[in-house]
């Protein structure tokens, strides 16, 4: 009978940045600019990776879908951040609420499998070049791809499905920039145990288990770079695996940072999310073209082949 005198929620409201006034204009430009080179930048690996058959092997093969990836998870938030920024309007309806929430948790996921994938990937190469050819064939590559996409469906199809079941009949003022669970369930009028728990455990034990396989890879490639008689061999193993290394610092840093300190302030911690989500994605195919001959090599190749067409 409570439950009738409420109205039930059809839209909610994010707060935004805290702190930020008077910034508007400078954290728009800026966002701006980063989503920009973010779409870019990923939208250029991707095509000089199908572009070039030189790079049609399992490592870039794995590189492309980490771009997809980047591409989505740049435009789950940014683009509604910038509005907000732009026009003050801070609403956002149930739908486009449970969008962010499947797409954050679906992404976020894909990614992390991704690299832990493509950390196997690097441990097959330097470890037993040998059979890595027969080990990492295509239809190996194939499923281990669509493992990520698949599982990380139903991880995110689960958590929104039991974050949307519970009543919003209240507040419904966001506190946070984009639509999460926790900020999200906060205003449900309805028990959230269940919710809680199982987002606890599932954002907690994907992310440890894909970083201790990550780990365990790279403890057996630092053990076969270290037992290398050729330090020429000892550095082209090490330059393969530097860019991936880093990509993966990018996306489990401001993870792990954000889940160990809860005592972070709200500023800190929104800047570590912002810069995992906004910035994170834009750097990634920084760090693999700076640091990779062949991507150089096939973006000037896709460069000049544009020229001519034109």
């Amino acid at each position: 009978m409570e439950m009738e005198n409420h109205t039930v929620v059809s839209e909610f409201i994010l707060l935004g940045i805290p702190n930020i006034k008077g910034q508007e204009t400078i954290l728009f430009i800026s966002f701006l600019t980063f989503y920009l080179c973010t779409l870019l930048g990923n939208l250029l690996i991707f095509s000089a990776i199908l572009a070039d058959s030189c790079l049609h092997t399992p490592m870039y093969f794995f590189l492309c879908n980490l771009s997809v990836v980047d591409l989505g998870f740049a435009s789950i938030s940014t683009p509604k951040l910038l509005v907000s920024l732009w026009t003050k309007s801070r609403t956002i309806s149930l739908g486009g609420c449970m969008s962010q929430v499947f797409f954050y948790h679906f992404l976020a996921c894909t990614e992390g499998m991704l690299c832990t994938v493509m950390a196997f990937d690097r441990y097959v190469a330097i470890c037993h070049p040998l059979r890595y050819l027969i080990i990492m064939n295509w239809r190996v590559c194939a499923i281990l791809a669509a493992g990520t996409w698949i599982s990380s469906s139903f991880h995110a199809t689960i958590l929104t499905s039991l974050t949307f079941t519970l009543p919003y009949c209240g507040p419904n003022v966001v506190d946070y920039y984009f639509c999460d669970i926790f900020p999200v369930t906060k205003l449900a009028c309805a028990d959230t145990y269940v919710i809680e728990t199982v987002t606890f455990t599932n954002t907690g034990v994907v992310p440890m288990t894909c970083f201790l396989l990550i780990l365990m890879s790279y403890v057996r490639i630092i053990y076969s770079i270290l037992k290398m008689n050729s330090a020429e061999g000892r550095r082209k193993a090490a330059s393969t695996c530097a860019s991936h290394l880093m990509v993966v610092t990018l996306f489990f840093g401001p993870c792990a940072v954000i889940n160990t300190q809860p005592q972070l302030s709200k500023v800190v911690a929104t800047a570590l999310q912002i810069s995992a989500d906004v910035v994170a994605p834009m750097l990634n195919p920084v760090i693999y073209t700076l640091r990779n001959k062949e991507v150089k090599r096939a973006l000037r190749k896709l460069r000049g082949g544009q020229m001519t067409a034109r």
